[in-house]
């Protein structure tokens, strides 16, 4: 393996290092230049469900794209053994394991390192690993708070590090291809987009609070959080439907259908009009710790009239479109409309029922999460990190935060239970300091976002 180079690219960082979380970083701890041939060593952070797709992933580029994994990390000490027994067997190395993602950010053989942690750390855990000048890949939604991804951002920007946020439909080819169709004009002006997030959820339960396990470190789990006493429905999954932590199905799979709608319409901007509304239906709020709704509609309207709808259903429901559609996306022109459901799309003609273009239906879907050889979307961010260049990213950090805002806007109309105005220049709502005070946190020391990253 070609010997790493010790240098550091001078725009990277100043003379002097910084303290992230009460760790001190130099500048020898900052992003090393890599070379065509050189290895890429991971960490992963956050390895329960989605994280095992990293590890896979990952694992998989070990020979094609020379990445080598070499941590993993969550704060449930729990979750270790059975992903050391499928790395020590995949790659014949047993990984280094820690429950504090500050000790991976100190280790100077870390290029990258990729979430799959809970939404609220996102953000904080990103910052931290820009400033360590690690490169990111980090899991949908971008962020949980509005503001706080402006900061990953920025972060990003300022320490020359590439962070790809993980919407992997931009990935996938055929996708790619309907988006393209729809930016071509192949149904005219897109003036609609619809997201479609239909996932049945039965009641999860109540449980009192009580002592959180020995494996699990709970006070670095809540981090941004403010304290609140462990209870077994509040935290793994179950944190998706709790406001302090999650954003319901909206925010859960919604993102990577919210991104997919914004990206059709082709909008880079945020929209000035939102309106949510729903409710938790079918399930007994007595029975169940559940906060957010089960069953939500959003709507969205840009500055050019121009409108996105997003359905959340949790309860049972039809499919929609003529690919039967319960996760995937509707568009609707001046001359037609057209279907995406995963990696299989059909464009129809004005009032047609049989469509004139799209992917081949009967081709089997093409799951891009965890392939053999290439990684998909993974491999576009190792591909990029080679290449030095963010516009390799097929979908940079900025591009996930627009879609990760629409999610975090539409539950904030959602709880307050009215319409919104939003200047997206100033990225604050018009005149409506309740609304603003939710675009983002009181967050609790040491698990502080900065105002200056």
């Amino acid at each position: 393996m070609t010997k790493r180079r010790d240098f550091i690219k001078t725009s990277v960082i100043g003379t002097a290092g910084i303290a992230i979380g009460g760790v001190g970083f130099g500048r020898n701890s900052y992003n090393s230049i890599i070379g065509a041939n050189d290895r890429i060593t991971v960490a992963v952070i956050g390895i329960r469900g989605q994280g095992g797709t990293h590890i896979n992933s990952f694992l998989g580029m070990k020979d094609s794209k020379n990445v080598r994994l070499k941590t993993i990390c969550d704060v449930d000490e729990a979750t270790w053994d059975q992903r050391i027994k499928t790395i020590v067997s995949r790659a014949g190395e047993t990984p280094k394991t820690e429950w504090d993602m500050r000790k991976v950010f100190e280790d100077k053989e870390i290029d990258a390192v990729s979430f799959a942690t809970p939404n609220f750390w996102h953000a904080l855990g990103t910052i931290w690993a820009c400033q360590a000048g690690k490169h990111v890949y980090v899991e949908k939604p971008a962020t949980h708070r509005v503001w706080e991804g402006r900061k990953m951002v920025e972060a990003a920007r300022k320490y020359n590090v590439l962070v790809q946020t993980g919407f992997q439909n931009r990935s996938i080819p055929q996708v790619i291809e309907a988006i393209k169709f729809l930016h071509n004009g192949g149904i005219g002006e897109v003036f609609m987009a619809k997201g479609l997030c239909f996932k049945p959820r039965d009641s999860f339960g109540i449980a009192p609070d009580s002592e959180p396990p020995a494996s699990l470190h709970y006070d670095m789990w809540l981090g941004p959080c403010q304290w609140q006493p462990y209870n077994e429905k509040k935290v793994h999954y179950n944190w998706h439907w709790h406001w302090a932590t999650g954003g319901g199905d909206t925010a859960n799979q919604g993102p990577h259908q919210f991104d997919i709608a914004r990206w059709g319409l082709n909008k880079n901007e945020h929209p000035v009009y939102i309106y949510s509304t729903g409710g938790l239906y079918g399930i007994d709020p007595k029975e169940c710790s559940q906060e957010t709704p089960n069953t939500q509609t959003s709507l969205f309207k840009y500055n050019d009239g121009k409108v996105l709808e997003f359905e959340t259903r949790g309860r049972y429901t039809n499919s929609e479109g003529k690919l039967e559609i319960q996760i995937g996306n509707i568009f609707y022109g001046t001359e037609g409309y057209l279907e995406i459901n995963g990696s299989q799309w059909q464009a129809f003609r004005r009032r047609e029922n049989k469509p004139f273009a799209g992917s081949n239906v009967g081709e089997k879907p093409t799951d891009l999460m965890a392939p053999p050889g290439g990684g998909g979307h993974y491999g576009n961010f190792i591909d990029a990190i080679r290449a030095g260049k963010k516009e390799a990213l097929n979908c940079d950090i900025l591009e996930g935060y627009m879609s990760s805002v629409l999610p975090a806007l539409a539950n904030i109309s959602y709880r307050l239970g009215r319409d919104l105005r939003f200047d997206g220049a100033k990225e604050k709502f018009v005149k409506d300091k309740e609304a603003d005070q939710m675009l983002t946190r009181v967050y609790r020391k040491p698990y502080v976002v900065p105002e200056n990253v």
